[in-house]
């Protein structure tokens, strides 16, 4: 077999193609707004199926609007490998969150082409649909849908804040694909993603071996109080469901606290109030709220110590509180075999490694219940990222993409 070591990407061509997706919905401020299936997202998504057929890739869209751009293998009976991530954004979000892991696909098959190599299995480079639920909850439905956790139908009456149905947005966009692409199709999938915090950046380390990932719940919580006239309602008479709220958040603050020494986080990320008028108490608030753990026993015992404290926040809040069913993810290793690859790749090239789980939820995840999954983390500056400032630079990539190929190519190449 060629040494993958003495294949390299052009990583300034790859950076030249990530400049080019930072102009399509950039914002003031220099980050991207590029939330699924907008018309920002559907341009971003046209531009990317452009490049992959530009590179000879046969391109399939599935009624999700997952796109999946196959180069050939030379075994007709051998699984492709997926290679990718997402190429939507928070509302004000980086320029490489996602972006990178799919557009280093998209190199690994130029390179290949550059150097005129074939590989066994076929590689076919991945975008999920709406990775960051920026538009429409819960995230990860792309993946969830090929990975057949969620029906489509569940997807397709998703709402964005305006009304419009996940299902009418891929009508509109033409992205509802007819193709029926399904895990059991692939043998595996590589994704790349910058860290999304501090750890590499802190440690000056090249490349996150990625073994696993945090047990994560997410849940919305409801506060019933009552509403009144701001000025006339006696305080011991009120029922303002702000302040209910607010109870709610620095107690689930705290149980983030509690745990941080072992890698424990809890956060509240968005309220909604009514009726949200000048001069009138707040009669009810929801909340949507996440918790996270490195061990998953560990993040259900944290939900269930909050539900715990609830009769107390209603007495002091004198306000009814309610916690609805959400969503979890991760809590969950990687396939050994290919997270093996990552780590040999890395170490055949000579660079600083740091294994870790990921704390952030991908696409990875969901695919890895179903697929041999591997995810490689890259540093980006500070940690920061869901962040118009989030960046990387042409060092902070560039060993990530070169272990991403050598893996893929181990892995599409074997017999």
């Amino acid at each position: 077999m060629i040494r993958q070591t003495n294949i390299r990407p052009d990583i300034a061509r790859l950076w030249s193609t990530l400049m080019r997706s930072a102009e399509i919905g950039k914002t003031p401020g220099g980050g991207l707004k590029r939330l699924a299936l907008s018309d920002e997202d559907t341009l971003m998504r046209q531009q990317f199926i452009d490049w992959c057929e530009e590179a000879g890739c046969s391109v399939r869209i599935d009624p999700i609007g997952n796109i999946f751009a196959e180069r050939a293998g030379t075994d007709a009976d051998a699984k492709p490998i997926l290679v990718g991530s997402h190429l939507d954004t928070q509302v004000r979000g980086g320029r490489f969150d996602g972006i990178l892991g799919v557009l280093a696909g998209l190199e690994i098959v130029r390179t290949l082409n550059d150097h005129n190599l074939s590989t066994r299995h076929p590689i076919t480079v991945v975008n999920w649909t709406n990775e960051e639920g920026a538009r429409f909850e819960p995230p990860m439905i792309g993946s969830a849908i090929f990975t057949g956790q969620k029906s489509p139908e569940f997807a397709y009456s998703r709402l964005d804040k305006d009304g419009i149905s996940l299902g009418e947005a891929l009508c509109k966009t033409g992205f509802k694909g007819e193709e029926t692409v399904s895990a059991n199709q692939f043998d595996s999938l590589f994704e790349l993603h910058i860290e999304q915090g501090p750890r590499l950046d802190d440690a000056k380390l090249q490349v996150g071996v990625v073994t696993g990932a945090f047990g994560v719940r997410g849940f919305v919580i409801e506060v019933f109080g009552e509403t009144g006239h701001v000025g006339p309602t006696p305080m011991p008479a009120r029922r303002n469901a702000l302040v209910g709220a607010a109870h709610v958040t620095l107690a689930i603050d705290a149980i983030g606290w509690a745990h941080q020494q072992t890698g424990g986080k809890s956060t509240t990320m968005r309220i909604r109030a009514e009726p949200n008028l000048l001069g009138a108490l707040p009669d009810y608030v929801e909340m949507t709220c996440d918790m996270r753990h490195p061990d998953e026993a560990v993040v259900i015992g944290m939900l269930d110590a909050f539900k715990a404290q609830i009769p107390e926040l209603e007495a002091r809040s004198r306000c009814r509180i309610v916690v609805k069913e959400g969503w979890s993810y991760g809590g969950m290793r990687f396939d050994a075999e290919c997270v093996d690859l990552v780590r040999t790749s890395a170490k055949d090239f000579g660079y600083s490694t740091l294994e870790l789980q990921t704390e952030a939820g991908h696409d990875a995840m969901h695919v890895a219940d179903y697929l041999p999954t591997a995810m490689i983390f890259t540093p980006c500056e500070g940690g920061l990222s869901h962040n118009e400032a989030e960046n990387v630079t042409l060092a902070d990539i560039e060993p990530g993409v070169n272990v991403l190929l050598q893996a893929v190519l181990s892995r599409a190449n074997r017999v």
